[in-house]
């Protein structure tokens, strides 16, 4: 069996930290995987856990007891948070990003790899309390944040569904009216998408009036579990009272009469 010296201890343990976010890994786990004992491993943990408080990096957890061990916690320092959602905000904010009717273009945000996994590790830090069992979101644009976000808190990611697709097996719908325009749409979900008595958390990228996530919550409830959380990457300011309370939002979109000029803001900070 390979012996590795610390170096290689520390930069493997590291990257397997960091690659399973929330997860647990015991020191048996590093014992044998490495062929050290658990004093090493401690120690090693020790080096680690302090150059990712030394650097910012997030937060190395130990548990205690019989079924305890090690965890990695993304956790973005508020200057390199801050640092992230003001890059964001400045391109947002180009004119070139301006659409008539007072929106923005927003897809290749929403698809860049390395913009949603910042905006996820925001979501996971503001909802790790929670208690999370499943993140859920509807197709199909909010889909990449929503996994990214599930991926921070090694939860299982539920797609809703806007049309029934047959190989999604026995199905639930509810008919919803969406905020912005009033009309009637359907949501659809698998029965067996989640444990009943699951905890939820709700991801979308952009919420006007809230029926969308009014729908999401309704068909949660239709699957017997329970929406502890809703994140919004945007939403849109307005005048009269929002479909749903209670949710967390990263950027305020605020479109002018002029429909010409649209204003952004942030207010996780």
């Amino acid at each position: 069996m390979n012996k590795y010296k610390r170096n290689e201890r520390i930069a493997a343990i590291t990257q397997i930290l960091v690659n399973t976010p929330n997860k647990v890994f015991t020191l048996t786990c590093f014992t044998e995987l490495f062929a050290a004992s658990k004093s090493t491993i401690s120690e090693d943990l020790v080096i680690v856990k302090d150059i990712f408080e030394k650097q910012k990096l997030g937060k190395i957890e130990t548990i205690t007891g019989a079924a305890g061990g090690v965890k990695y916690i993304p956790i973005i320092s508020l200057e390199k948070k801050a640092e992230i959602i003001e890059n964001l905000r400045m391109e947002l904010s180009k004119e070139s990003r301006r659409i008539p009717g007072g929106f923005i273009y927003l897809a290749d945000i929403l698809y860049n790899p390395n913009y949603v996994q910042s905006l996820g590790a925001i979501f996971a830090e503001e909802f790790i309390h929670a208690s999370i069992d499943y993140v859920v979101t509807v197709e199909t644009k909010g889909i990449p944040l929503a996994l990214k976000t599930a991926f921070m808190l090694n939860v299982p990611l539920v797609v809703f569904r806007n049309t029934f697709k047959a190989d999604d097996g026995p199905t639930l719908s509810i008919h919803y009216a969406s905020g912005s325009d009033g009309r009637l749409k359907t949501m659809y979900a698998p029965k067996n998408s989640m444990g009943k008595g699951s905890n939820v958390l709700i991801i979308d990228d952009f919420m006007r009036a809230g029926g969308t996530i009014q729908g999401m919550q309704s068909l949660v409830k239709e699957l017997e579990s329970h929406v502890v959380g809703i994140g919004v990457l945007f939403e849109e300011a307005m005048s009269e009272k929002k479909l749903v309370d209670d949710y967390f939002s990263i950027f305020t979109i605020d479109p002018s009469k002029s429909k010409e000029h649209v204003t952004i803001q942030s207010h996780i900070l």
